[in-house]
């Protein structure tokens, strides 16, 4: 069955889960594990973002993890291009560049080898939800640190009242989904 680009955005939003007061009170998480288990829709979500990046002239994709990792692998296998996974502090075992971010509540840290992304390369961010924007904040200043050029931030699901895209400022974003809260 073929579907239009509207009709497939729908069945996308469909197959996400909203669980009210998780993990605290007041908070509408959005649960993707419920568009992984149905692989129509998670096939449909990296055709989707090929669609809308496909153009753009990435020559590699990175994405932190772990989720980005679930969205990010498969659509570098898709579009032929490699993979650089970014991770948290000691989890990858030759030399690292890292850099740290504040968040609400402290500070966190990401790092990816020191020699994954060569200088000027174009590289394509990925994630699952675009919310707050500090982790792919530092995502993008990993990337420029190391040399590569951040051609785009493309996510599965943008939250538009964490208001996440003013921590981007420079980067061309693309989400899939809008959602309100």
């Amino acid at each position: 069955m073929n579907h239009n680009s509207d009709e497939r955005i729908d069945i996308l939003r469909e197959r996400i889960a909203t669980v009210p007061d998780f993990p605290e009170p007041g908070i509408q998480f959005k649960d993707i594990t419920t568009l992984l288990a149905c692989p129509s829709a998670f096939f449909s979500s990296i055709d989707l973002l090929e669609e809308r990046v496909s153009d753009l002239g990435a020559e590699i994709i990175a994405a932190p993890e772990s989720r980005g990792f679930l969205f990010g692998v498969p659509l570098a296998m898709r579009m032929g291009i490699g993979f650089v996974p970014i991770r948290k502090p000691g989890k990858l075992p030759r030399k690292t560049c890292s850099v740290k971010y504040s968040l609400e509540y402290g500070t966190d840290e990401v790092e990816m080898h020191a020699d994954a992304i060569q200088p000027g390369q174009k590289v394509l961010l990925v994630d699952d939800v675009l919310a707050s924007g500090g982790t792919m904040a530092a995502c993008c200043e990993l990337v420029e640190k190391s040399g590569g050029v951040v051609i785009c931030c493309a996510f599965l699901m943008e939250l538009l009242s964490l208001d996440g895209r003013k921590k981007l400022p420079d980067a061309r974003v693309i989400s899939l989904l809008e959602e309100a809260d």
